[in-house]
């Protein structure tokens, strides 16, 4: 289109186009730690209840008391939740403390009172110094404010997808993501600080809508930078950003076991990176259908002479900008909102279809991810596994959006996951080694399906509400995500229920993927009724023959990267 040729002009690939996107992808491996930070500051250790007051005061050893104050549950393991009224002094004449007349006493009928942890828990901090559930006993009563913790941050992404999705639009991806870097800087080193959970909540709040507004404005700027061939190349490469996060959180927390200094330890670059991005250009490509072409021009005239193209550059004026982007110059007149994208038939049926995609693969990668203790391996190994098996997983989807396209390989993709999770549920629960290698490769589905999504969705609406249009499919992402942990309370009178959900959420999306238009080797769309005339089938401005040239020309550079 229009604004390809004047990229080719300045440079499409060149050393600012690498420069921008290597900074931009910096702060994306960062993100993927706040994601999923709540696996290990709200950790959940073994705990039983403390002894009773006087009990404490006295000279017994700690498995003596433990052993009169606290019964043992089915499994043979101390009670979480509950203890002894009074101290059962005649387990000590039995054998001291074997477990045989424990379990003689405590489970062979005999009627013993038993109470509540009034006297607060004792916690066994093997994998973490301390966690938020120690500090602030979010256990037995309160155990539930865990998954709240992680529900308020998911409603800040939320929020954050709604309120920067059309802010950017409107005030320009850069000066948000400016705001973002901010804000999850300062929103991050609060929750460091904090003094109590509701507290802790609302600065982790902060950090979820900061990390919306980072994700929508950080991609955003990469994609309108860079011309149709390289798209798949760099959106996936985008997403291994993401996919290394994951490793570097299970590395930080392994060395660093307090919360407060791991949560520090994700947030104080941020403060680094809002330094880094004040030199970031604004999307050219924006600046145009924004009706603001002088600074259009400007940045156009900067990024050629970064990429040793400045007499090229120096040829771009008001004329040469008017004659290549006439159509989209007018069609960019007036406001556009989030309306827009249900106001025609094929933006309409798109953004539903995209809609259904983006909440079940939040919803279930979310539910599968979040809960990495209920595979009953070391909380570190689990978190590389599943970190490490999406970087085979992106690299299936890459080449099967290079052959392939992007809507088979995104239906394909979440009709698999759903599978793999359906499966899981005919697995017993003691095959663990099992159940969690189904679990990984659903994981690495539901991951190499949020890499096309991102991609797929920024090929799909325009650019004059593309972020009103991420907006709303990352809001929906979000909604999944929130959902996800409630659904986990179904278990506790269908325990094969949240796994039905899990899986049969991905199965009727991949379907409605089917219904999406194909984007392999067509250029940004930049107004709607670009959308609509590739809907109706009246868009000629790529050719067939141009198609096939710009997919070998993926291939060819996919070939190169591997």
């Amino acid at each position: 289109m229009g604004f390809g040729e004047l990229l080719e002009q300045v440079g499409s690939t060149g050393r600012f186009q690498v420069l921008q996107t290597t900074l931009l992808c910096m702060p994306v491996m960062l993100l993927a730690s706040h994601n999923l930070l709540q696996n290990f500051v709200a950790l959940v250790p073994p705990h039983f209840c403390n002894a009773h007051t006087n009990l404490s005061q006295s000279q017994m050893s700690a498995e003596e008391a433990l052993l009169v104050t606290v019964p043992l549950d089915q499994t043979g393991k101390p009670e979480r939740c509950l203890r002894y009224a009074a101290p059962q002094w005649h387990l000590l004449t039995k054998n001291g403390s074997s477990s045989s007349g424990k379990e003689g006493d405590t489970n062979a009928g005999l009627d013993v009172d038993l109470q509540g942890c009034s006297d607060g828990w004792t916690y066994n901090m093997t994998h973490m110094k301390s966690t938020i559930i120690s500090d602030w006993n979010l256990v037995c009563d309160q155990r539930s404010l865990k998954q709240m913790g992680q529900t308020v941050y998911m409603g800040g992404v939320l929020l954050g997808s709604v309120v920067f999705g059309g802010l950017s639009d409107r005030y320009g991806r850069r000066i948000l993501l400016l705001i973002s870097h901010l804000l999850m800087a300062v929103s991050g080193t609060c929750a460091a600080f904090s003094t109590t959970f509701p507290l802790f909540c609302l600065f982790r709040f902060g950090c979820g809508m900061a990390l919306a507004g980072m994700g929508l404005n950080t991609f955003s700027l990469i994609v309108e930078w860079i011309p149709t061939s390289v798209r798949t190349i760099v959106g996936t490469t985008t997403g291994y950003c993401y996919t290394v996060g994951q490793l570097i959180l299970a590395l930080i927390a392994y060395f660093i076991r307090d919360w407060r200094w791991l949560t520090l330890a994700v947030s104080l670059p941020f403060f680094v990176f809002f330094l880094i991005a004040w030199w970031f250009h604004e999307s050219s490509r924006w600046l145009v259908m924004s009706n603001n072409p002088e600074q259009a021009i400007k940045n156009l005239k900067s990024v050629a002479k970064f990429n040793g193209r400045k007499e090229e550059g120096e040829k771009i004026d008001m004329k040469r900008l008017q004659e290549t982007m006439k159509k989209e110059m007018s069609c960019s007149q007036g406001t556009h909102s989030v309306l827009d994208l249900f106001r025609t038939p094929t933006m309409r049926r798109m953004t539903i279809c995209l809609s259904a995609v983006w909440l079940s693969t939040s919803f279930a990668y979310y539910g599968i991810a979040m809960d990495l203790q209920k595979f009953g391996l070391d909380i570190y190994l689990i978190q590389v596994i599943f970190g490490a098996v999406d970087i085979p997983a992106k690299v299936v989807m890459v080449v099967s959006m290079s052959y392939f396209g992007r809507r088979i390989s995104q239906s394909g993709a979440l009709i698999i996951a759903g599978i793999t999770v359906l499966i899981n549920l005919l697995i017993p629960y003691d095959k663990q080694t099992a159940r969690t290698c189904m679990a990984v490769l659903g994981k690495g589905c539901l991951a190499a399906s949020y890499n096309c999504c991102y991609l797929y969705s920024g090929e799909l609406f325009p650019t004059i509400i593309r972020q009103n249009g991420m907006g709303w499919v990352s809001m929906m992402g979000r909604v999944g995500a929130m959902v996800a942990p409630m659904v986990l309370l179904t278990a506790d009178y269908l325990p094969w229920l949240p796994g039905l959900i899990y899986g049969g959420a991905p199965i009727l999306s991949g379907i409605a993927a089917i219904f999406l238009p194909e984007t392999l080797g067509s250029p940004l769309p930049d107004t709607i009724q670009d959308v609509e005339d590739r809907g109706t089938g009246r868009s000629s401005k790529v050719s067939r023959k141009e198609a096939i040239i710009l997919q070998e020309t993926q291939v060819d550079l996919l070939k190169q990267t591997a």
